[in-house]
C-alpha cells in the first residue's frame, strides 16, 4: 500500500449531477393545473358565448316585442338588477351564516347545531318560487313592523333564506373538522378562546367556508331569475316575457344570459376562494 495519502472526494449529494439544488418555494398558495384550467376555461366560455350572442343580436330579424326586450339598455338594466340582487343577498348570507355557524360550535349551542341545520335544510328544500310568492303575499298583507317592503327587498329576504344553508353548514363542518390537538396546543401556550378562533380555527376552516360561499353564490344567482314573478326585476324578466308571449328567441336569450352570469359569478367565487385561502394550504 502506498504511503501517499489519497484525498477523499467530498460526499456527493443527490443533486450533484443536476447542479445546485433549487431553492424551495416559499410557502404560498399552490395552484394545480386543474385549478388553472378551472380559472381560465369558464371566463373564456362566457366571452365566446356572449360574442356569439352579440353577433346574433346584430343580425337577427326581430319583431317589435323581441326588439324591445332585447334592447341593449334593457339587457343592461336587467343584468344590473340581477347582479344587485345576487350581491346584496350573498353579503347578507355571509354576515348572518358565518357568525351563526361559529356560535353553533361553541359551548352549549353545539346541541342546537343539528336543529338549526335541519331548519335550514327544510328552508332550502322548499320550492324557491313558492317561497318568493309566499313572502311577497305575507309582506303585502301583513308587513312586519308596519313597514312597506318592495319586491326587491322581498326577493333579497327569500334569497338570503335560500342561500344560508351551504355557508352555515360549511362553517360548522370546517371548524369541527379541525384537529382538537391544535386547539389544545394553542390554549396551552396561553391563547384565549377568541385568539384561538381568529388565529387557528378560522384560518384553517376558511377553505371549507369559502367553498360554501361559492355554492351559495351559484344558488342565489340562479334563484334570482325567479324574482321577476314578484316584480323585482333581473334577467328572469326576459325569460318570463318569452314564456308568456311564446317568443322562443326571448326564452333562449333569457336562459343563456342567466347561465352565463351564473357561470361568471361561480368563477368569481372560485377566485375569491383562492384569494382567501391561507398560505401553505
Amino acid at each position: 500500500m502506498s504511503d501517499t495519502a489519497v484525498e477523499e472526494a467530498p460526499p456527493t449529494t443527490g443533486t450533484a449531477d443536476h447542479g445546485p439544488e433549487p431553492e424551495r418555494k416559499r410557502s404560498g398558495k399552490v395552484i394545480s393545473r386543474e385549478m388553472w384550467s378551472m380559472l381560465i376555461v369558464p371566463p373564456l366560455m362566457v366571452v365566446l358565448a356572449f360574442v356569439g350572442f352579440v353577433i346574433w343580436r346584430q343580425t337577427a330579424q326581430l319583431d317589435s316585442i323581441e326588439a324591445q326586450q332585447l334592447r341593449w339598455s334593457e339587457i343592461q338594466l336587467r343584468t344590473l338588477e340581477h347582479i344587485y340582487l345576487t350581491a346584496v343577498s350573498a353579503v347578507l348570507v355571509v354576515v348572518i351564516a358565518v357568525p351563526l355557524g361559529i356560535a353553533l360550535t361553541r359551548g352549549r349551542l353545539k346541541r342546537a347545531a343539528p336543529v338549526v341545520v335541519g331548519i335550514a335544510n327544510a328552508g332550502q328544500a322548499a320550492p324557491s318560487v313558492g317561497l318568493l310568492v309566499l313572502l311577497f303575499i305575507w309582506f303585502a298583507t301583513a308587513p312586519p313592523f308596519g313597514w312597506t317592503i318592495s319586491g326587491k327587498a322581498t326577493a333579497i329576504v327569500a334569497l338570503v333564506l335560500y342561500g344560508l344553508l351551504p355557508v352555515l353548514r360549511n362553517t360548522i363542518v370546517g371548524i369541527q373538522a379541525i384537529d382538537p390537538t391544535l386547539v389544545e396546543a394553542a390554549r396551552g401556550v396561553g391563547m384565549t378562546s377568541g385568539a384561538t378562533l381568529l388565529r387557528i380555527e378560522l384560518p384553517l376552516a376558511v377553505p371549507v367556508i369559502m367553498s360554501g360561499v361559492r355554492t351559495a353564490l351559484v344558488l342565489i344567482a340562479g334563484t334570482a331569475s325567479l324574482a321577476c314573478f314578484i316584480d323585482a326585476g333581473g334577467l328572469g324578466v326576459i325569460l318570463q316575457t318569452g314564456i308568456s308571449l311564446f317568443r322562443f328567441s326571448l326564452m333562449v336569450v333569457g336562459a343563456l344570459l342567466i347561465a352565463l352570469l351564473a357561470l361568471l359569478i361561480e368563477w368569481l367565487g372560485r377566485l375569491l376562494e383562492i384569494a382567501t385561502r391561507p398560505k401553505g394550504i
